[in-house]
């Protein structure tokens, strides 16, 4: 087949050697099954790749991270609720940059994407106190001759900072991890658990790309055979050349038939969307990085799954089972770390009273409670999580 794709002409002039044989001509094609390729599975290109350019991760993480961070403190010495403190100040106002909500979004971010979240507290002087974030991929845990972490290593630009973990005195810094089979020291992110899904998904989205940027320049071989044998000419060739790429190329002419003449026959060596099932692929993959996030798929529009009878199910589920747990564990951290700072048996713990996604819920078991006349009063505020009224 003189031929080929891509265009290239011979070397000797544009002549084409001319081949006399009886025989009958073959083309004969030889596919072979490739080895994937993925992704690294460093912190960069998983932001990168996955919060950055994928809409299903994107979301999946400001869902969950914009949800926790909205949930309210609370803050217990012992029984008592302590509505006023510097401790509930600080994590209202972490540093100059950032409120409350902002970092705290930030972390869960952190989390999710790094399966990492490091917290430094800073003696700003006079007793004020600001909490700062480091991002997962400058800091470097740092482990004594035995393999315990002691401190951490902090790069940025050309210097580097050590930072003690939390010792009782100045609170040093916090490391938080997400649970991770294989690593002693660093957590495993919820996205790489996906990463084959994440993969597929913005393989199919690059491939959806080029098809409509030059849909009509198809992946395939045009074999001449006519009957009397022979090559193309010269002035055939560079019209055959032309005519496809000015009239068969490019998302306008997408569909477009292609006519062939004089012994010119097209051999496909491509799958069609309808073979590899091109939507579908798409939202399984989108489907399993909302399990692997915990998200239902219903929360992220995306269509198949009939998991929940309906939105406001699928929501109270997010909450109770992704969102709170992770609040859950944020609590008993920071009540660990910060409270021997304060020098005060603290307990943060969150508010699931103000949480709107959970109003239905809630509505349901103050109805519960309140048509349960063999309660007290008192009884009955503490079945809710309220102390009884002062005096009683």
């Amino acid at each position: 087949m003189a031929l080929r794709w891509p265009w290239h002409r011979p070397r000797n002039g544009g002549a084409h050697a001319e081949m006399k044989n009886a025989a009958p001509q073959g083309f004969i094609a030889f596919h072979a099954q490739g080895e994937a390729c993925w992704i690294p599975r460093d912190y960069a290109t998983l932001a990168r790749e996955g919060f950055m350019r994928n809409p299903i991760v994107h979301r999946a993480v400001r869902l969950i991270s914009g949800a926790a961070s909205a949930v309210p403190w609370l803050l217990y010495q012992g029984a008592d609720e302590i509505v006023e403190h510097p401790l509930l100040d600080l994590l209202e106002r972490p540093n100059s940059r950032q409120a409350g909500a902002t970092f705290m979004e930030a972390l869960y971010g952190y989390l999710l994407l790094a399966g990492n979240a490091y917290v430094e507290l800073v003696e700003a002087g006079e007793g004020a106190r600001e909490l700062h974030l480091l991002r997962p991929d400058r800091v470097q845990v740092l482990a004594d001759a035995d393999g315990w972490p002691v401190a951490l290593e902090h790069r940025e630009k050309a210097g580097r900072r050590r930072v003690p973990l939390a010792d009782m005195e100045s609170g040093g810094a916090l490391h938080l991890t997400l649970f991770h089979p294989l690593d002693d020291h660093y957590g495993f992110p919820p996205l790489e658990a996906a990463l084959m899904a994440l993969d597929t998904h913005n393989a199919a989205g690059r491939w959806n790309k080029a098809l409509l940027d030059n849909s009509a320049r198809p992946s395939g071989a045009l074999v001449y055979a006519p009957k009397e044998g022979g090559n193309l000419s010269e002035e055939q060739f560079e019209r055959l050349k032309s005519e496809l790429e000015e009239g068969y190329s490019g998302a306008t002419r997408a569909g477009r038939p292609l006519l062939l003449e004089g012994g010119l026959d097209w051999k496909a060596m491509a799958l069609s969307p309808k073979d590899m099932d091109f939507v579908e692929a798409k939202h399984s993959a989108s489907r399993d990085i909302a399990l692997a996030f915990g998200v239902p798929p219903m929360l992220l529009g995306i269509p198949g799954d009939n998991t929940y009878a309906n939105y406001q199910e699928a929501n109270r589920a997010f909450y109770r089972l992704t969102v709170l747990p992770l609040v859950a564990r944020i609590a008993r951290e920071f009540s660990a770390w910060l409270g021997p700072v304060f020098a005060e048996n603290f307990r943060l713990w969150y508010d699931a009273d103000r949480v709107e996604g959970l109003s239905a819920e809630r509505d349901a078991l103050w109805a519960r409670v309140g048509a349960a006349d063999f309660l007290t009063d008192d009884e009955k505020r503490e079945a809710v999580g309220y102390q009884p009224r002062a005096g009683h």
